[in-house]
């Protein structure tokens, strides 16, 4: 998870971006005067930790208030980039989505460098558990990670019931998936019941093929993932998962399929347990009757490998409101935001030894055994390894897999693509 390969790269674009000496020397206490934070993030309405973060927040200093910036999950790395690269002042506090977000934020100058504030803060990286040296870049830190989420399974067990089919368990693997999927599948129309989901993420379809730990998504060479492509366009075209063109024409976020009830199992990151559980608690989740197990894996893979993505919070380096930004993002990172993050339900990127009791003895989480150890640590790999143009690779990857996936290209054409697309990226 080390970021530090991305190395001389970004040291000239760097050098310039970071906050001067002053501010490593502000007072940190805030002053009385009032002060308005704008936080971009995304699915304001979907995420149970933004307000009471921010709630937690304002009731120590009833000065500040927020304004949220909702930039969308689907294109928010795109969105953010393109607004702080225009000089924007009106973000104050930059939520950092992913590892490939991060390098294009640090490369582009859009966030102030943290190092010096961290020392006059007296920040301890040790709680972090190493991701603060992961996204050191020349022996400076951009952002502060809050979250570390990593992929697990969801399951309804109102369609695994009435299908008559057995839970899944923390050893499942993908060919064990799949044949569930095919089985728990049902109905027509509205009444259609899914087996399995694969939102349109490229990850939801290729994560599975890096976790062997042989390859990565920034390699170059893409041929191992064809099996993981031909086995999403069978259960694609048997009916057992959604076809990807209506999910993408009709913009449908994975969350209202699996609150609807129609969906059997939906492999997806930690960060939706805080929001099904408030869902399920609103009665917006008609999926009440559910459980978590660990990611499915491969064939030869142990159980509880999984894929892992670190979040973290940065501060515009236009941001006319440095100083309340970077208290904010100290606390929203530190200990007492950590703990507000694990009462929804989530994990935050600081673990202390109570962090996974804390979350699965939350009411509304699932009490049976499996899902307590769904939650285990396992070896994980990064979503998408470091790389300085990890970005332009997402975009190379994702274009491909739009087309992979909308059977506008064969399968090989397609890894084909991908190879060579990534090949011409300088």
């Amino acid at each position: 998870m080390d970021i530090k390969g991305i190395g001389r790269s970004l040291l000239a674009a760097t050098m310039g971006v970071g906050l001067s000496g002053m501010l490593a020397g502000m007072a940190l206490a805030q002053s009385a005067e009032p002060v308005t934070l704008k936080w971009a993030l995304w699915d304001w309405d979907k995420v149970a930790y933004y307000k009471p973060l921010i709630d937690a927040y304002k009731a120590k200093h009833p000065n500040v208030t927020f304004e949220h910036v909702d930039l969308g999950s689907q294109d928010y790395t795109q969105m953010i980039t393109t607004q702080l690269t225009g000089g924007s002042t009106d973000i104050d506090v930059v939520t950092v989505k992913d590892v490939p977000g991060y390098a294009t934020l640090v490369k582009a100058g859009n966030i102030v460098d943290l190092t010096g504030y961290m020392r006059e803060a007296k920040i301890e990286t040790a709680p972090f558990g190493g991701l603060i040296e992961a996204l050191t870049i020349d022996s400076k830190v951009y952002s502060l990670p809050f979250r570390s989420d990593f992929w697990i399974l969801y399951y309804n067990k109102d369609i695994f019931d009435k299908a008559g089919v057995p839970y899944p368990t923390n050893d499942m693997t993908w060919k064990q998936f799949d044949a569930t999927a095919e089985k728990l599948k049902s109905g027509f129309g509205a009444n259609k019941v899914y087996g399995g989901l694969f939102h349109t993420w490229r990850s939801t379809v290729q994560l599975p093929g890096i976790q062997d730990g042989k390859h990565t998504l920034v390699d170059g060479t893409y041929d191992f993932l064809k099996p993981w492509y031909e086995r999403a366009l069978a259960l694609q075209k048997s009916g057992a998962v959604p076809s990807y063109a209506s999910l993408k024409t009709s913009n449908t976020h994975y969350s209202a399929l699996f609150f609807n009830g129609t969906i059997g199992m939906m492999p997806m990151g930690t960060w939706f347990i805080g929001t099904q559980i408030a869902k399920v608690k609103s009665g917006e989740s008609k999926s009440a009757n559910w459980g978590i197990v660990k990611y499915p894996h491969p064939e030869g893979v142990a159980a509880g490998t999984t894929a892992a993505q670190v979040t973290g919070l940065a501060v515009n380096a236009n941001s006319a409101h440095k100083q309340a930004a970077l208290d904010f993002i100290r606390f929203a990172s530190g200990p007492e935001g950590a703990k507000i993050v694990a009462d929804t339900g989530t994990l935050p990127a600081i673990r202390t030894d109570d962090v996974t009791a804390k979350i699965t003895s939350l009411p509304g989480f699932p009490q049976d055994a499996a899902s307590k150890t769904a939650l285990e640590p396992g070896k994980s790999y990064l979503e998408m390894a470091v790389n300085p143009n990890a970005a332009k690779i997402e975009v190379v990857l994702n274009r491909v897999h739009d087309a992979i996936m909308t059977d506008n290209v064969p399968v090989e054409q397609g890894l084909k693509d991908m190879t060579d697309g990534v090949k011409a990226i300088r």
